[in-house]
């Protein structure tokens, strides 16, 4: 499928070739800076997100068999959770 360009509801240009809706732009400026969702792929924040996990701490109260079974959420991701996890000296739940 060839990039088409498009408009989103907030006037940003962009060219897709997917049938994805979601703006890139928009994508980045809501990157969050100060939070570990900052630091995985946008389909696997938007995952955590309508999970509603927002902390590393409510993330360690679900299992990662459960996580890694949103969509948007892959193998090296997990590898990403575990590693920041890790850090603060947490684990997924058993």
């Amino acid at each position: 499928m060839p990039k088409q360009e498009r408009v989103c509801k907030f006037g940003h240009h962009y060219f897709k070739s997917s049938d994805c809706p979601v703006c890139p732009i928009c994508e980045q400026q809501n990157k969050p800076e100060n939070s570990f969702l900052g630091e995985i792929s946008a389909p696997a924040r938007r995952a955590l997100q309508r999970e509603g996990i927002s902390s590393l701490i409510q993330l360690s109260t679900y299992s990662e068999s459960h996580i890694i079974g949103l969509h948007g959420v892959g193998p090296s991701v997990i590898l990403k959770l575990k590693d920041l996890l890790k850090a603060q000296q947490l684990t997924f739940k058993n």
